[in-house]
């Protein structure tokens, strides 16, 4: 499969390490619009059926990271039924870990 961004391959190979199901790039949410027109979406990185979450991965570039939380503030607002994360490259085994501790012990159990 091809990421858009390396970090995306390498949270999918910890996903894998677990056990995890993922889907990658299912969803686009529109949040803007204008004109009769979408004028901007948001398409999560990887969707998690199992946590029904959607997870955005972010470099540790604070522009990227600024972008990105406020593109997620307002999916939140407009899709509040849908679950969206934000984690960066040194989160992914706090996440898999603190957040998911069931799918971790479950992981290790298979």
């Amino acid at each position: 499969m091809k990421f858009a961004h390396y970090s995306e391959k390498i949270f999918s190979e910890h996903l894998d390490l677990f056990n995890i199901q993922w889907i990658y790039e299912p969803t686009s949410f529109p949040l803007k619009w204008g004109r009769g027109a979408i004028k901007m979406m948001f398409t999560p990185d990887f969707y998690l059926p199992e946590l029904d979450v959607y997870v955005e991965i972010t470099t540790m570039n604070q522009n990227l990271i600024t972008k990105k939380q406020k593109k997620i503030k307002l999916a939140k607002k407009l899709y509040p039924k849908s679950n969206f994360k934000l984690i960066n490259e040194s989160q992914f085994y706090n996440f898999l870990k603190s957040d998911n501790e069931i799918l971790v012990k479950k992981a290790i159990a298979s």
